[in-house]
C-alpha cells in the first residue's frame, strides 16, 4: 500500500450529499477530502451528453426537495445555480381528455371530472400542507437516537424527543390523525377517502410509486405523497422546477462551493476498503493501493454498499450486520434519456403548450398502477408500465440542438432482479422498446421522433451510480426505515457502530431525493464530535 495522505475527514462519494457535507465541514476549518469513483462529481445528480449535441440529467431529473437553507449556506446561486419553475406542474393524458395541475386552473380542471372533488381540493391541499410543514421542520434535525449507554448519554436524545413532542403537541388533533394516516396507510386508501374521480386520484397517487417498488394500495405508500410535497422552488412551497443546465448544475455549484472553502475533491478515486485500527475508523484504501488516513470517515454510499462491501465484517456487531442484510432496497425503476427530433403530440392535447413543461404522467388510474406492480412481480416488468416523462428542453434550450428536444422517462414498474436469475443486460433493450411504445400509445408518432436513447435498467443504475437494485432513495421509505430507524434503529444520528465512521447519504434521515439534508445534518454531528474532542483535528 502506498504512502498515506492525512486529513481530518475523508468522504466516500461525491454525490450531492457528500458535497454538502464536505462544504459544511470545510467551512468549519477541517481538512476535507472527497473521494469519487467516477470521473465527475455529482453522483446520480449529473448532466451528461448521451448523444452528440444532446445533454440531459441522466439519473436524478427534477428539482423541488433541495433545501433552501443548503442553497443559501453554500451560496449555490452565486456559484451559477439557476432554477426555473415548470409552467404547469403535472399533465395526465387520458382517452379523449386530460387533467392539468397548474397555478390558477387546477380546480377548474378537476371539476371536468367531479365538481365534488373540485370542492374538496382546497381542504385536501391545506391538510396535506399542514403535515408537510411538520416534515419541513424535522428534515434538518438529527433524529432522537435510541443508543446503548447510561442515563448521561441518553440526556441529549431525551431532549430531542421532548422538543419533537412539544412541536407535535402544538398541532391540531386533525393534523396528528392525518400524520398517522400518511405514515401508515396506502396512498389508494388515503385518496379514495378524499376523492371520487379516477384522474385526480391517479395524478396525486403517482407520487406514491415514484422510486417505490409497490402498489399505490400497499400499506405505507401514502408517505410518498408527503415526501414529494415538502420541497419548494424559489420560495414557493410544493413547487417543482428545472435547474438550468440540468441536475449537474446543482452539484457543480456544490463542488465549486466545496473547493472555495478548501475541500479537496478527487475524481477517479474508487475506495475499496475502510481502514479500521484499534476499533476505530482510521481512513480508507483506494483501489490503486493508496491509503488515505483521516480522523473521521464519512460515507455517502447506500448502507448496503458501505457495510456489505467496504467495512470489515468483524468491526460490526452481529445484530447490526444481520439487519443491514435485510435493509430493503429496490425501487422498481427503469430510467431512459431520449434525443427527440420534435415535441410529442398527445392525442388528447396535440398542440405544443405549457403542459409539455410539466411532469407528464402515463398511468390513468390507481388500478392501472396496481396492475403495473402486480405484473412486474410476476413477469419482471410491467407490460403496461407507469411512466413519468419530462421534456426539460422546453425550459432549457441549451440541452439540445435548435428545434430538437431531450426527454427523461422515469418508468415504473420493473423488478430489481428478474425472475429465474435472468440478467437485465439481456432484457434492457426490449424493455426500453416497450417504454417508448407505451408513450406512443398516448402520443402517436413519438417513437418515430426518437433519434437516440440511453437506457438504464436497475442493474445499470446500481453499477453506474451505486443505486442498489436501482433504488433512487438508497432504501425504501417505509415506516421501519424512516427517521430514527434509518438505516437501523440505534444509528439514526449519522454515526455508525464503528467509532469515527459516519453516514451522510440518502440512506439516513430524511431519505431520498436531491435534498442536501442528510449531508447538512451529518456535517453538524461530525462538527459536534470534533468540538467535544471525540475526534481530534489532524
Amino acid at each position: 500500500m502506498g504512502a498515506a495522505r492525512h486529513y481530518d475527514v475523508a468522504i466516500i462519494g461525491a454525490g450531492h450529499n457528500g458535497l454538502v457535507c464536505a462544504a459544511y465541514l470545510a467551512a468549519a476549518g477541517l481538512k476535507v477530502v472527497v473521494l469519487e469513483r467516477r470521473g465527475v462529481a455529482g453522483g446520480a445528480a449529473v448532466t451528461e451528453a448521451f448523444h452528440p449535441g444532446f445533454r440531459n440529467s441522466v439519473a436524478a431529473y427534477t428539482v423541488s426537495l433541495l433545501n433552501p437553507k443548503v442553497i443559501a449556506d453554500l451560496q449555490l446561486h452565486r456559484h451559477g445555480l439557476k432554477i426555473v419553475h415548470r409552467k404547469a406542474a403535472n399533465f395526465l393524458p387520458l382517452e379523449g381528455d386530460y387533467l392539468i395541475i397548474a397555478e390558477g386552473r387546477t380546480q377548474a380542471e378537476v371539476a371536468k371530472f367531479s365538481t365534488a372533488d373540485a370542492a374538496r381540493l382546497p381542504e385536501y391541499e391545506q391538510r396535506l400542507e399542514a403535515v408537510a410543514d411538520l416534515l419541513r421542520e424535522i428534515v434538518l434535525k438529527t433524529p432522537p437516537n435510541l443508543a446503548e449507554g447510561g442515563w448521561v448519554a441518553a440526556i441529549p436524545e431525551m431532549l430531542k424527543s421532548v422538543s419533537l413532542a412539544q412541536r407535535l403537541g402544538g398541532v391540531s388533533l386533525q393534523a396528528k390523525r392525518d400524520l398517522l394516516d400518511l405514515f401508515s396507510k396506502s396512498a389508494g386508501d388515503w385518496l379514495d377517502g378524499w376523492f371520487e374521480s379516477d384522474p385526480i386520484k391517479a395524478l396525486f397517487g403517482f407520487d406514491s410509486i415514484v422510486g417505490n417498488y409497490a402498489s399505490p394500495y400497499s400499506p405505507g405508500s401514502a408517505y410518498g405523497l408527503l415526501h414529494h410535497v415538502f420541497g419548494e422552488v424559489n420560495g414557493k412551497k410544493g413547487a417543482w422546477g428545472h435547474a438550468i443546465g440540468g441536475m449537474g448544475a446543482i452539484t457543480q455549484a456544490m463542488a465549486a462551493s466545496c473547493r472555495e472553502r478548501g475541500a479537496e475533491i478527487r475524481l477517479n478515486a474508487p475506495v475499496c476498503e475502510l481502514i479500521v485500527e484499534r476499533g476505530r475508523a482510521a481512513g480508507v484504501a483506494l483501489e490503486t493501493g493508496e491509503a488515505v488516513r483521516a480522523r473521521a470517515v464519512v460515507s455517502n454510499l447506500n448502507p448496503k454498499l458501505l457495510f456489505g462491501r467496504l467495512a470489515p465484517q468483524d468491526a460490526l456487531p452481529a445484530d447490526f450486520r444481520e439487519r443491514i442484510t435485510r435493509y430493503r432496497c429496490g425501487s422498481g425503476t427503469f430510467r431512459m434519456n431520449l434525443a427527440l427530433s420534435e415535441l410529442p403530440r398527445f392525442s388528447c392535447l396535440p398542440e405544443p403548450g405549457d403542459h409539455l413543461t410539466a411532469g407528464i404522467y402515463i398511468g390513468p388510474s390507481l388500478a392501472y398502477m396496481d396492475r403495473a406492480y402486480t405484473d412486474a412481480r410476476a413477469f419482471g416488468w410491467s407490460r403496461e408500465p407507469a411512466i413519468e416523462m419530462l421534456i426539460p428542453s422546453t425550459l432549457d434550450d441549451n440541452l439540445a440542438p435548435p428545434g430538437a428536444h431531450v426527454a427523461s422517462l422515469f418508468c415504473q414498474h420493473v423488478a430489481p432482479e428478474l425472475p429465474g436469475g435472468e440478467s437485465w443486460d439481456a432484457r434492457r433493450e426490449s424493455v426500453a422498446d416497450l417504454m417508448i411504445a407505451t408513450v406512443d400509445k398516448w402520443a402517436p408518432g413519438f417513437s418515430a421522433s426518437v433519434i437516440a436513447r440511453q437506457s438504464l435498467s436497475p442493474l445499470d443504475l446500481e453499477r453506474e451510480f451505486g443505486l442498489v437494485g436501482g433504488d433512487i432513495m438508497h432504501g425504501a421509505l417505509g415506516l421501519d426505515q424512516l427517521f430514527s430507524a434509518r438505516p437501523v434503529l440505534g444509528h439514526g444520528d449519522y454515526r455508525t457502530p464503528v467509532p469515527g465512521l459516519y453516514q451522510c447519504g440518502a440512506g439516513t434521515h430524511p431519505g431520498g431525493g436531491v435534498t442536501g439534508a442528510p449531508g447538512h445534518n451529518a456535517a453538524h454531528e461530525i462538527i459536534k464530535d470534533f468540538k467535544r474532542k471525540r475526534l481530534k483535528v489532524a
